[in-house]
């Protein structure tokens, strides 16, 4: 049986990411009591199920103590457990709860409070709820929603789930300063400092993706000195990694818009690392162009 558990932050896109498993063939339940864990998953064992997805969140904050054991104890069992945990920055989950109107979990407002109380007392809650969720943080792949459109974060989730249970996955991401950093990331890599094809009147419109701009860079001494350090660095360190029970680790690397530098160098070290690890690239900046 194959599991995946679903954690984060109220407004993250618990949903989106349901419905993205319930897509994939997944038998979903939203907001499980942990204390119910066991027993459903005993029971679709009975129903010969195999592939099952659960969102937990602060709703049941007073017994989410107890999920750590009971996944130990699902392992095992022999059940796969692939743990997720959405999240985004706190500007955008209360720009998020501003226009759904909705009501946070743990939020105490009252009807008569200013404006300004409403926004205090729902960042106050936010942060409640990132103190509550922490354990569940820890142990899981981040994915931050902060900046992704419902269809990149559907897509994403689907990569995850499908990449190969049992093994450390690579996720290399690509992505622009100018939108910030992923709060996700393991590593985050700074290439901004490298030859930049955007000066290049026939490169500017094109991506690191595209042959022109591969070849412009593979010509550039520090792109290739780049390149070797990041191998070297991860080679280095990913077998202690895998040893330490990680599922994923997560590298960012960085460039001005996301386009050129960052996107060549997550494509060339996806393709060197391959052969030994399941690899996902992403590239946060030209995936939301994709669907725009």
């Amino acid at each position: 049986m194959e599991l995946v558990l679903i954690t984060g932050m109220s407004g993250s896109g618990k949903s989106v990411a349901l419905h993205a498993l319930e897509d994939a063939g997944f038998y979903c339940v939203d907001n499980l009591p942990p204390e119910l864990l066991l027993d459903f998953v005993a029971l679709e064992k009975k129903h010969h199920a195999s592939r099952i997805a659960i969102a937990m969140d602060v709703r049941s904050a007073s017994s989410l103590p107890l999920v750590p054991k009971q996944l130990e104890q699902l392992r095992k069992d022999g059940v796969s457990i692939k743990s997720l945990f959405l999240d985004a920055s706190t500007g955008t989950l209360v720009r998020r709860y501003s226009e759904t109107r909705r009501k946070h979990p743990l939020s105490q407002k009252s009807a008569g409070q200013e404006s300004t109380d409403e926004r205090r007392a729902l960042v106050d809650a936010i942060e409640l709820e990132r103190t509550m969720l922490m354990d569940m943080r820890e142990p899981s792949h981040i994915i931050d929603s902060s900046l992704l459109r419902s269809a990149q974060l559907q897509a994403y989730v689907k990569n995850l789930v499908a990449s190969l249970a049992d093994q450390l996955t690579l996720v290399f991401e690509s992505f622009s300063y100018k939108r910030g950093v992923p709060s996700n990331a393991d590593y985050v890599f700074d290439v901004r400092m490298l030859p930049n094809p955007h000066y290049e009147d026939s490169l500017r419109n094109l991506t690191g993706k595209d042959a022109p701009v591969a070849e412009f860079l593979k010509a550039q001494a520090p792109v290739q000195d780049m390149l070797e350090h990041l191998s070297g660095f991860l080679k280095h360190w990913l077998p202690a990694m895998a040893q330490d029970h990680r599922s994923y680790v997560t590298v960012a690397i960085g460039c001005t818009g996301g386009q050129h530098r960052s996107v060549y160098l997550v494509e060339c070290l996806s393709q060197r690392f391959s052969t030994q690890w399941a690899t996902l690239t992403r590239h946060r900046e030209l995936d939301s162009r994709s669907i725009s």
